[in-house]
């Protein structure tokens, strides 16, 4: 069994932020109902590399989801949506703030259909303050609570800043938001009440910076406090190696730096010292080296070498599922280990509308005749299977 597989969640949500967050939800059990309008929410109408009609970070991001198109902006759509919110437990959108409200959707409207419902609002900049109408995406979030400018000056401080890879301005507040959802679920275990949440991205990725606790104790960026205070212990670094790969060495604990200098022969060692020793070799013959020597290291891998890695492999975290357009798609499996009730991923990206009839006639009860009208007012539609 799921630790939530007595929870089911309506996923308004849309690109990376929201769908990341209830996808965890839906990989520990939740019935999560992702609902699009009848023609495809932004991230499925993309552009680019598509497979089986989607890009590849939306079939990353919406596994073990259901699939359901509702037209909000429909009488009969938003009628069906309060409908589900009455035996729903959790609403999760991330609209820019104020449109739930526009749509006659917003969190006053849903608690008096469902006292108990958990209404998490993801947003930018959250659901007030001077920026809330501000748009939002990762690179914006990452930008302003410092982590670009600190990326750009772990290499320079007086050269430009530097993106992060990814978008984790979008994957580490998702993270921030499911934990919140479920904190509101033990809540409501307990009291039976549902609450409001406010999960901002820039909030999200202020509380993940560390340089600005660095500023707020000692006055000076984290460079410059490097600068003045130089770690005088231990060696660590990108190291390249003769065939142009890169490891990663950590040796920075006592014992790391001893093993360090007895599998390098020397007395004392440097930065310097380790890299003309480490441009000797390959680098797996580095890596081998230094882990034989238990010291930490790693091979810098590019994405088709981590696929392949054998711990990764042994320890589960690939695993392959059937799409009915895109075939066989290999994603990463629900990374956390639970001794009695472990997360699982079960279906592959649910096509556009693909769960319709499952939801409003297994949910809702009704009849054939009652969806071929909505399929014929617009309300609904469906993408055909192949």
């Amino acid at each position: 069994m799921g630790i939530l597989d007595d929870i089911r969640v309506l996923d308004l949500t849309h690109v990376w932020f929201g769908p990341f967050c209830t996808m965890m939800l839906a990989d520990l059990g939740a019935e999560v109902i992702r609902i699009e309008p009848p023609w495809g929410a932004i991230d499925r109408v993309a552009e680019g590399a598509l497979f089986g009609g989607v890009t590849y970070t939306f079939h990353h991001l919406n596994l073990n989801k259901k699939d359901l198109t509702l037209n909000l902006k429909s009488p009969e759509g938003v009628a069906i949506f309060k409908e589900l919110v009455k035996i729903s437990d959790v609403v999760v959108q991330n609209f820019s703030p104020g449109t739930m409200e526009r749509l006659g959707l917003g969190y006053e409207v849903l608690r008096e259909l469902n006292p108990s419902i958990i209404y998490a609002a993801l947003s930018g900049f959250g659901q007030y303050g001077p920026y809330m109408k501000r748009g939002s995406y990762a690179m914006i979030a990452e930008a302003m609570s410092g982590h670009t400018r600190l990326t750009g000056d772990g290499v320079d401080p007086n050269g430009p800043p530097i993106e992060m890879a990814q978008a984790y301005g979008d994957l580490g507040p998702a993270l921030f938001a499911a934990m919140s959802i479920i904190a509101a679920i033990r809540y409501r275990d307990k009291t039976g009440k549902g609450q409001m949440i406010d999960v901002s991205q820039l909030d999200c990725m202020v509380a993940l910076n560390t340089g600005i606790t660095c500023y707020t104790l000692s006055g000076m960026k984290p460079w410059e406090l490097r600068n003045k205070y130089p770690a005088t212990r231990g060696v660590g670094g990108l190291m390249r190696t003769k065939d142009g790969g890169w490891i990663r060495l950590a040796a920075f604990s006592p014992s790391s730096i001893d093993n360090l200098k007895r599998c390098l022969g020397a007395e004392e060692i440097s930065k310097e010292d380790v890299e003309r020793r480490v441009a000797e070799m390959t680098r797996d013959e580095a890596v081998e080296l230094f882990v034989k020597a238990d010291v930490p290291v790693a091979p810098v891998y590019h994405v088709d070498e981590v696929v392949k890695d054998p711990h990764l492999i042994a320890r589960g975290m690939f695993i392959e599922l059937e799409h009915p357009k895109a075939g066989r798609v290999k994603v990463p499996n629900f990374p956390v280990k639970f001794s009695e009730t472990p997360g699982r991923v079960v279906t592959a990206a649910p096509l556009l509308g693909q769960h319709n009839r499952e939801i409003l006639m297994g949910l809702l009860g009704y009849t054939e005749e009652k969806i071929r009208e909505l399929e014929l007012a617009g309300v609904i539609a469906s993408e055909p299977m192949p």
